[in-house]
Order: structure tokens, then sequence, then C-alpha cells
């Protein structure tokens, strides 16, 4: 019998002013009562209770016990409603740790429409290029792009990374378009500075590595964006980060015959979180709502 079970009873004799009143309340016997309060002074090598054929009444060392014990058990069942409401309903404190250009692109701006229909999810976003570890850094959700590496860890998939080669109409208009990958060379690329984005492959059945000539190299997907935008050059872009600007022609996808990658293998986006029985409310409705909400067509 655990203590905490013992103290249930204590507290109810006490109250109840009689174990025959408290077993009928707990639907057990009063001998079983009886044995786990003689246990419990036992335990604690001191008696609580005096006990004569007509009454109970508390000893000096049983009033102060009582006292805690009575603080112990509500303190306990205030706990247990706060978290059985927590499981119930979306309420809390919710970290998100995010790549910037997604987050910048797809994220932030769902962000004040999911803080409307909840209001008790208190969001504490990151935007970085790092990999977090969720456990040690105490975050609930981490969007990234690549391989989940982590067995402990779910990823659901939020968006395909489809790189699309652009540029604006301007730019195309003063420098003529490729009409081939290989001649891509011949003109501004201008790449993501990070290392395992510099380079372009076309997929074929085996990735092939174009040849550019150095130019301008920018760590920033919304940067690369704003550079096209302003005739720099052309990029390789997640359509992601561009389909708003290819619907309104302020951006024209270059070579839509051929499939690109800045890495040696297709990829997508996925929001990671721990791999648990119970995932708490707070985590599953904004996974729901951003899966539901970002545009992937």
């Amino acid at each position: 019998m655990s203590m905490l079970t013992r103290l249930h009873y204590f507290n109810c004799v006490v109250e109840a002013g009689s174990i025959s009143k408290a077993s009928r309340m707990f639907d057990i016997q009063p001998s079983s009562i009886s044995r786990q309060l003689t246990a419990l002074e036992k335990e604690l090598g001191v008696l609580l209770l005096n006990r004569t054929s007509r009454n109970i009444g508390l000893t000096e060392a049983g009033e102060t016990y009582y006292q805690y014990s009575r603080s112990i058990v509500s303190d306990l069942e205030e706990a247990n409603r706060a978290v059985n409401d927590l499981q119930q309903k979306p309420k809390g404190n919710l970290k998100i740790s995010m790549t910037v250009g997604f987050a910048e692109c797809c994220i932030l701006p769902l962000i004040p429409s999911f803080t409307a229909q909840y209001p008790e999810i208190k969001l504490s976003l990151e935007m970085t290029g790092r990999v977090v570890d969720l456990v040690e850094e105490n975050v609930d959700i981490a969007i990234r792009t690549g391989r989940l590496r982590d067995s402990n860890l779910i990823a659901l998939k939020l968006a395909s990374n489809d790189f699309l080669l652009c540029a604006s109409p301007q730019y195309l208009a003063d420098n003529g378009s490729p009409d081939s990958p290989f001649k891509l060379i011949d003109f501004e690329c201008i790449r993501y500075e990070y290392a395992g984005w510099r380079n372009w492959f076309l997929m074929n059945e085996k990735p092939i590595k174009l040849a550019m000539k150095s130019g301008l190299t920018i760590r920033s997907i919304n940067g690369q964006k704003q550079l096209i935008l302003n005739h720099a050059g052309l990029a390789l872009m997640p359509k992601w980060a561009v389909k708003g600007e290819l619907e309104n022609g302020s951006l024209i996808q270059i070579l839509d015959q051929h499939t690109f990658s800045p890495y040696e293998s297709l990829s997508s986006t996925y929001a990671i979180y721990s791999k648990r029985e119970l995932v708490s409310p707070k985590i599953r409705v904004f996974l729901d709502y951003i899966k539901t909400h970002i545009d992937n067509d």
C-alpha cells in the first residue's frame, strides 16, 4: 500500500470521525483501513490516533501530522487537475525552433491566426540554422530540412523542397535565358552560403554537379529572393519561398523541364517532435494547424 493511500485513509478517518464511516466512503472493510493506519503509525514511530470503542481522536502528534497530510493530498490533487487540464485543453508554453527561411516564408504568417484561435498557448519562437537538441534545450517542436537521424523523434512532413531555377523578367530580358543547365556558367548564379547548399545539381538518374562561375553568395533564402527580384541574377529557390512571386509574374521559372537540387538528393521540410505515448494538446493542435494551412501545392 502506498504512503499516499494511507494519507487518504488517515485524512478521511479524521474528517469523518470514525473508521467505519471512512470505510463506507472508500467501499472497503473497516479492518483494512485500521491495518493501514497502524502501519502508518509504525512507519512514523508515533501514535497518531487515540482509539476508543466509541470514537477516535487525534494525539498531539496526530494533529500536527494531519495539517501536513491534508496539505500534501490537496496539493497533489491540484497538481493532478492541472496536468489533466493541460492534457484536455491546448494551453501552456510551446517552444518551437525553426529554420529561418521556412519560418519567414511559411510559419510566421500563420502565427497571428493561430494565437487568436488558441490564446492560452504561449509561443516561444527561435529561428536558427543550427540543429537543436529537443531534450537538452526543452524544445517542443523543431522544423528542419533533411533526414531524421534520432529514432526517438517523430517527423511530420510539412512540405517538399522543390527547388526551382528563377530570375526576374528584367534580368532575362537584359541577359537572355539559358537554354541548357550546362549554360548556367555564363550567368550570374546567386547561391546560398551554406556548406550543404552551395552547389547545384541536375537531378537525372545520377545527380550531375553543374559548373558555375564564382559569384555572389548569401546565407538567407529571403536574401536570395530579394536579390533576384532586383535583377541580380538567377537563384535556385524552394518553391514554398517563391510561389507568390511566380504567380504574380515578378519571378519566372527557368528550365522548368529539369529537376534541380542544391545537394545530391531531393529533400523535404519536417516538423520534428519527441516520441511520446501522449502528445500534449498544445503540440498536437500546432502541428495540425500548420499542416492544414501551409500551401504545399
